[in-house]
């Protein structure tokens, strides 16, 4: 017999104590002052048990969230996330990446009812072949061919974010928490387009690019991995990222061309007109056979010398790049009067205003603020003759000169 809510979902408590970054069952069951044994039982797939009423609107106060968010179903994930580890030293962090990621799916999947969304433009570059098969001067092929397709010419691409976006990706950005995973990309089984979440932490334009144009690189060419594949040639898929990303921003066609100084200053000023650290520029010569493997390794060393791993000279002149779809959509939504702030909140979105703005990119507090209230000045009456009393000024007389 079940004990507690009917409908209640076990799955999206684990989910929820993965985003909130609560680190087990024991964590959560302090936190409420139950049981960690209540907990478990919660989150059971069997469903045999679940909160009461009056706990689980406790439950839903205290992590953020309408009490709904526990009865809609989670949906299937049969496509994995692409992140740049793996590793059980950063599990819990993994954790928290995959829960925003499948917030930032059902959120655009709900914004999307309501708004015409590009199309997913994406060209077929694998047609028929395994990306295990791929050369690297095949990727380099795909790069140019991409280029063409999306009309970006051979020069510099000024905005990753804005190109994705245009040809159909849903990008969002959250704090990651760590330095050592920076994106993670996935295809969404909601709607059947690729989503990216990019780390806001400490981050620059530059770093920016190549992080969107690799996790763009996964959505092209890995869509169809299975998890258990991408587990096995995890080194392999990355390093096919980074050179698609690397030849998307550095066509071969023409930046070697320009890269007649292969010094750190040289790449320096190459990092000006390219728009890609100079980080990034060592591999890509390396990657086009421009320098040699020991340049490459003597470079990097110099640049760690010079402390430019924590950060490039030029990183901040220039800001990030911001997501533009979401929060354009959710305004277009407000402004037109589709839905009201309150009614998104309160009948569409489960998470909390605060996940949704930092999710769409809007500024924190939006959905509690309203349009300023405009103060209408009272026009005089047309021909309305002497001024009332009320309004009359005084008049003070000058003194004359002597």
């Amino acid at each position: 017999m079940r004990v507690g809510t009917a409908g209640f979902i076990p799955e999206r408590l684990t989910e929820i104590r993965q985003a909130r970054r609560i680190p087990s069952m024991i964590a959560l069951a302090r936190m409420l002052g139950i049981s960690a044994s209540t907990v478990s039982r919660w989150e059971d797939i069997d469903g045999s048990t679940s909160p009461d009423a009056e706990t689980l609107l406790t439950l839903a106060n205290r992590l953020g969230v309408r009490q709904e968010y526990f009865l809609r179903p989670v949906f299937s994930e049969n496509r994995p996330m692409f992140l740049r580890s793996l590793s059980a030293a950063y599990v819990r962090d993994i954790e928290y990446q995959r829960a925003q990621m499948r917030w930032l799916q059902e959120v655009s999947s709900i914004i999307e009812h309501y708004v015409d969304f590009p199309v997913v433009d994406i060209p077929d570059v694998l047609e028929g072949a395994n990306y295990l098969q791929l050369r690297s001067e095949d990727l380099e092929e795909i790069a140019l061919k991409l280029r063409r397709h999306w009309g970006m010419g051979e020069g510099p691409c000024t905005d990753v974010v804005g190109l994705m976006e245009r040809v159909g990706f849903v990008v969002g950005g959250i704090e990651m928490g760590t330095a050592k995973l920076d994106g993670l990309c996935s295809w969404s089984p909601l709607d059947n387009r690729p989503h990216v979440l990019l780390a806001n932490d400490k981050m620059s334009f530059y770093r920016r690019q190549m992080d969107a144009a690799h996790e763009m690189a996964h959505g092209i060419l890995h869509r169809n991995v299975a998890f258990e594949e991408l587990k096995k040639n995890l080194k392999f898929i990355e390093s096919q990222a980074f050179r698609l990303a690397g030849a998307i921003l550095l066509p071969a066609t023409t930046y070697p061309l320009e890269a007649r100084f292969t010094t750190l200053a040289g790449l320096l000023t190459l990092k000006q007109r390219w728009h890609v650290s100079v980080k990034a520029q060592i591999r890509r010569l390396s990657d086009l056979k421009i320098i040699s493997d020991d340049y490459a390794t003597h470079l990097y060393k110099l640049y760690s010398a010079k402390g430019w791993s924590r950060e490039e000279p030029l990183d901040r002149q220039s800001s990030p790049v911001e997501p533009r779809l979401l929060r354009d959509a959710m305004n277009l939504i407000v402004e037109e009067g589709v839905r009201s702030k309150s009614d998104l909140l309160g009948l569409e979105f489960t998470i909390s205003a605060g996940d949704v703005e930092n999710l769409t990119g809007l500024p924190n507090g939006w959905f509690h603020s309203d349009p300023a209230d405009i103060v209408q000045l009272k026009l005089r009456p047309p021909n309305s003759g002497e001024i009332p009393k009320a309004e009359k000024g005084e008049v003070v007389q000058f003194p004359h000169k002597k």
